[in-house]
């Protein structure tokens, strides 16, 4: 008894070949010069007349012959996409990750459509900005984020100061040189705040869907292992249609 993964592998060549077929018979029926034929024959109006050879044109394409082979193509392809779909019916696998069951008796149908959202669930766990390993964080339930260690920095200002570089004399005036001085006024305590991750919790998210992957692809193969009996649906179709 065939297995349902060798029936969508030759479902798809099948597939592929009655595609082409279809185009073909599509495209010569419509060509009038081939479905066109002449047969005559000269006879001249006395003994003594030119005698002429026959001449044909042998019609090239049936439409009837086009008609049946289409039938004939389709009827294969109807009845192995018809075997397919309802294997897929019965095809069912569990989805394990560390010998825990994540999902149980899920349709092969199923497992194709997790397959592609796990793609890009893959890119977008890569994408996920990871905070800065050049701080040391901590998770701040009053902030609702991640919180670094706090840094205290000095704040100053700008003081005018004068410096006498020639004290005055009856002949000079003083020489005075205006110069600033920054003085400490106080001091800043701060705090970074960010909404990124630990760049260990971005790895483990990417390691489970990593694994989860692999555990939707090894169901979906074991699923596709399903038995398969021949479903025929083509001939009663093109039956009722060319019958």
């Amino acid at each position: 008894m065939p297995k349902l993964n060798q029936i969508i592998a030759v479902t798809k060549g099948v597939k592929a070949q009655a595609n082409r077929d279809v185009t073909d018979a599509h495209r010569n029926v419509q060509k009038a010069p081939l479905l066109s034929g002449i047969s005559r024959s000269y006879q001249p109006k006395d003994e003594e007349g030119e005698q002429l050879p026959p001449e044909s044109t042998r019609v090239q394409v049936s439409a009837a012959d086009v008609v049946a082979d289409v039938s004939k193509t389709l009827t294969r392809l109807f009845d192995l996409v018809l075997t397919q779909e309802v294997a897929n019916t019965r095809a069912r696998a569990d989805v394990v990750v560390d010998g825990r069951t994540i999902l149980a008796d899920v349709p092969v149908t199923y497992l194709l459509f997790l397959e592609k959202q796990l793609v890009d669930l893959h890119t977008f766990v890569d994408k996920l900005p990871v905070l800065d390993p050049a701080e040391t964080w901590t998770f701040s339930e009053a902030a609702g984020a991640y919180a670094s260690d706090p840094v205290r920095t000095v704040r100053s200002r700008k003081v005018m100061r004068n410096h006498v570089k020639a004290e005055a004399t009856d002949k000079h005036p003083a020489q005075v040189e205006v110069y600033t001085e920054d003085v400490p006024v106080g001091y800043w305590t701060t705090v970074k705040l960010s909404g990124a991750l630990p760049a260990t919790r971005v790895k483990e998210l990417r390691e489970r869907v990593v694994k989860l992957q692999q555990a939707v692809k090894f169901a979906r193969e074991q699923a596709n292992m399903t038995d398969v009996e021949d479903v025929r649906a083509g001939e009663q179709v093109f039956g009722y249609l060319f019958g």
